[in-house]
């Protein structure tokens, strides 16, 4: 993954968010869990890292918005 930019943590209330799970159904899963409780810029791919188990997703938070209904 590419690193955090210093935009996205920029201010208190904004957050990224790294999920390591053991397939894409479980981490666009707990994704949308997030989305319910604040707005989020979702990721729409996961990745893989060669060597290492599961799949990885990275999604972006601001805690002072509400999410989108």
């Amino acid at each position: 993954m590419k690193p955090i930019n210093d935009a996205h943590v920029a201010r208190p209330g904004l957050a990224v968010v790294e999920i390591a799970a053991a397939d894409d159904a479980t981490a666009f899963a707990l994704q949308d869990l997030l989305a319910a409780h604040c707005a989020i810029a979702p990721a729409d791919r996961t990745t893989r890292d060669p060597g290492e188990p599961g799949v990885r997703l990275r999604c972006y938070l601001d805690l002072h918005q509400q999410p989108d209904a």
